[in-house]
């Protein structure tokens, strides 16, 4: 209990770091994706940057992603917001704090305000499907990134996001890797609240059940599936739980940064570091730190720059009558120990 009191403290002090950049985006960490919920009242801000430049917009491009808390999506934010301006469209963008019922009164805001465009990645792919279709009525076209919409009688106008399925296979070579030929016990953190994290953990899956089936030993077996919840707290507690009941545990699969530095901190306080190995996700700049630090084995990492910069593409597209991709899925690559030690970002 006082380790997750301790990890709460410094989730809240990085709030307050966070709170005092220059950025207008106010977030409140992070996944998958994505992420690590916060407690920081939903931020809004428009992309005109104070200035009075209403009469020369062409629009406004509303974001609603899971999270602000997690530096993923506000990387993605801050590429529609720099790439709306490119295009003349002013943005707004909110945080739902990974509350579908906020993120639902978040869509019904944007409806009446008749913003041009939608960008969304639903907190639930399920539950906000009556928020999409309610902006459908209103001839507002939603967008999705990072995550799809699947919930029925929906019309998404486009989706920019990664290859997830691929990004999972990935992760599953680079558990191969990691385990070598003993194999071993594996645990799996996931989100299932995402389209995008299924679709990671059954690339993962399909990997290893390769791997598996061409062997008589050295099998990879995933004895325990729990809910990471995309975030350092619930990684932990879920890693901790499994620990107790695994004590030949030999490595973690988690779907995102934040959950895999959760178990990570849970696998240290066990002094079991050294024998487990960890796989995450996402190529946050706290994830690949941990990766040149010998903390996290590797990650397939994501390119949310380019996301925020393709939606708005399509938006701009859709608005003029032109053609583009319904679908664009961006190809995950893999990051390593030698990618990390030849990154000059890091320390």
């Amino acid at each position: 209990m006082n380790r997750i009191a301790q990890l709460l403290g410094l989730t809240a002090l990085s709030f307050a770091l966070i709170g005092c950049s220059p950025s207008p985006e106010q977030p409140a960490e992070t996944g998958g994706g994505g992420s690590d919920p916060g407690t920081a009242k939903p931020a809004e801000t428009t992309g005109d940057g104070g200035n009075d430049n209403t009469a020369e917009s062409k629009g406004l491009i509303a974001y609603s992603p899971l999270t602000l808390s997690n530096p993923f999506f506000k990387v993605i934010g801050d590429n529609i917001k720099a790439e709306a301006e490119k295009n003349g469209y002013e943005t707004l963008m909110v945080d739902p704090d990974m509350d579908v019922k906020k993120q639902s009164d978040q869509m019904e805001d944007f409806i009446s305000r008749g913003v041009t465009a939608i960008i969304l990645v639903p907190c639930d792919r399920l539950s906000i499907g009556p928020s999409v279709k309610a902006a459908n009525e209103k001839g507002i076209p939603v967008f999705t990134v990072d995550a799809k919409c699947a919930a029925e009688g929906v019309e998404i106008a486009g989706h920019v996001g990664t290859d997830n399925f691929q990004g999972g296979k990935l992760a599953g070579e680079a558990m191969i890797k990691a385990l070598g030929e003993n194999g071993g016990k594996v645990l799996v953190l996931d989100f299932k609240k995402a389209n995008s994290c299924v679709l990671r953990v059954n690339g993962f899956k399909e990997v290893i059940n390769s791997h598996n089936a061409e062997r008589t030993s050295g099998k990879i077996e995933i004895v325990a599936e729990l809910d990471g919840n995309g975030a350092r707290t619930e990684g932990y507690q879920s890693t901790a739980d499994a620990l107790q009941s695994h004590d030949d545990l030999a490595a973690v699969f988690a779907i995102n940064d934040p959950s895999a530095l959760g178990a990570y901190t849970a696998i240290e306080e066990a002094n079991r570091q050294n024998q487990i190995k960890i796989i995450g996700f996402d190529g946050q700049l706290d994830g690949k730190q941990a990766i040149k630090d010998g903390k996290i084995f590797a990650d397939p990492i994501q390119h949310p720059d380019k996301m925020g910069q393709q939606i708005v593409q399509n938006i701009v597209k859709y608005q003029a009558g032109e053609a583009f991709e319904k679908e664009t899925l961006i190809p995950a690559t893999i990051y390593d120990k030698a990618t990390a030690d030849a990154d000059p970002e890091l320390k």
